[in-house]
């Protein structure tokens, strides 16, 4: 699978804990709450959150936000794909 849309990614140089703070354990809920809603709001902006999105359903990436949607919206997701 291509992974070029990597470089025009709007998370590319952010701090990955803003996308993946689930797997977190010291962090606190509010605080992965809040990351999450960052996260998504970087992703609302992305140009290529779409190729995110497809690559996270593809390669079944469990974990963290992938193209605007988090780990239960992607299992949704999975079975229309």
């Amino acid at each position: 699978m291509n992974e070029e849309w990597r470089e025009e990614a709007n998370c590319k140089g952010v701090d990955p804990d803003i996308f993946f703070s689930n797997t977190n354990v010291r962090i606190r809920q509010s605080d992965r709450l809040q990351h999450e809603d960052l996260a998504k709001r970087i992703c609302s902006a992305c140009d290529v959150s779409r190729d995110c999105l497809e690559y996270a359903i593809i390669t079944n990436q469990e974990s963290g936000i992938w193209g605007g949607t988090a780990e239960d919206e992607r299992r949704r997701l999975r079975r229309y794909y």
